[in-house]
């Protein structure tokens, strides 16, 4: 039986809101105004499918059914629509699924919107929704919250590798001054190592500035074929790697406390998919909705030797004009976290530094782009490779 060669998937548009508080704004018009502005900018008429990655609508907002909701608000009523759900990583894996439906031939031209609506709820809901990306039984049950996980992360990192408490503040030093130029980011304000030691904590050793704040977003990207590309002029940015791996909810059920195997793994798969290395990325749009996420994904994904991932930040490794810039647009420490539609943000800031148009935030010659988004404290990992055609 012969078998088609899969399908080059290229990134012809993207359409983002700045992260804020959007009180006025409801989840649909959030997911709306971002598509909008992704299918106006890559010169089609109407996309062939719609995958929307949203974690807290149904809480938050009352509204599940979101896949078709946004298709019908606006105005692309018949085609192929869906919700993707994977705790924080909902955005990163809507872009799985629209990768997978241009690469597989399914459709020529496809949307992927990441969309999350936080600020306007109250009395620690959004919170309690976010402990539900957690294992209920084991974690839950005993009232551990995100901080709280992140807290015995960090708590452990610094029992055996001995860093000190300023170690950390780089990560949120860095992230800040970088989203002093982006327009879209939440905090667009720099902070200094004094600032991060005297911010308040909120789950020791998981101060304010260890922990990426909620808010209210949402990003799109237009994703199709070559073919399609060409007719349009927009073959500027391919995926050429795409990867998807997973691990226990559950810290106590993990081969390793201090080893993220789901994004060693993930990040394995991507960069061999693309036939690249650690060496090649320009840079790395990581995870950090927690300081010690950002160390430890640093370690797994290949850049660091186990407990010195943290040396990049002191060493400034991790700015944008060292070894491996991270956060390059903000990160989820400053331009913002709303959960969703963080994987598609990455997506969308990927390609702007790709195609040279990020502005201030801008790599010189960037050329590789590697994005991951993360599910829980690293149970759910997915990783794409992006490249400038």
């Amino acid at each position: 039986m012969a078998h088609s060669r899969p399908h080059e998937v290229y990134v012809i548009g993207t359409g983002q809101v700045p992260v804020r508080e959007h009180w006025e704004r409801s989840l649909r018009d959030l997911a709306v105004w971002a598509l909008h502005s992704a299918v106006a900018d890559s010169g089609i008429e109407a996309p062939e499918a719609l995958y929307v990655g949203n974690m807290l609508g149904a809480l938050l907002s009352d509204q599940q059914h979101l896949g078709t909701l946004v298709a019908s608000w606006a105005g692309y009523r018949g085609i192929e629509a869906a919700t993707v759900e994977a705790a924080c990583c909902s955005g990163g894996s809507a872009l799985r699924q629209g990768y997978l439906a241009v690469r597989s031939g399914a459709h020529r031209a496809v949307a992927v919107v990441g969309v999350e609506k936080m600020t306007d709820s109250v009395n620690g809901a959004a919170t309690a929704g976010l402990a539900m990306a957690a294992d209920a039984e084991a974690e839950g049950a005993v009232g551990l919250s995100f901080p709280a996980i992140n807290a015995l992360l960090m708590r452990r990192y610094m029992h055996e590798f001995e860093p000190r408490r300023e170690d950390f503040a780089a990560f949120s030093v860095n992230s800040h001054a970088n989203a002093v130029g982006n327009p879209n980011a939440m905090f667009r304000k720099a902070i200094s190592e004094r600032a991060y030691l005297e911010a308040p904590m909120i789950a020791d050793p998981v101060n304010l500035m260890d922990s990426a704040p909620m808010a209210d977003g949402a990003a799109a990207v237009i994703l199709a074929d070559a073919e399609t590309a060409e007719q349009l002029g927009r073959r500027g940015v391919r995926i050429t790697g795409s990867a998807v791996a997973t691990d226990s909810l559950a810290l106590q059920d993990r081969r390793e406390l201090l080893c993220l195997d789901a994004v060693a793994a993930s990040t394995a798969r991507a960069l061999d998919m693309a036939g690249k290395t650690p060496a090649d990325v320009s840079f790395f749009e990581l995870h950090d909705a927690f300081t010690i996420m950002a160390v430890l994904s640093l370690e797994a994904a290949g850049f660091a030797p186990k407990g010195e991932g943290y040396r990049l930040a002191t060493e400034g490794a991790v700015t944008r004009e060292g070894r491996i810039p991270i956060c390059t647009m903000g990160g989820l420490k400053a331009r913002g976290h709303p959960v969703g539609a963080t994987g598609v943000y990455q997506a969308v800031e990927a390609v702007l530094q790709l195609t040279g148009r990020a502005g201030d935030c801008q790599v010189a010659g960037a050329k590789v782009g590697l994005i991951q988004n993360i599910g829980g404290s690293g149970a759910t990992v997915v990783t794409h490779v992006l490249e400038a055609d």
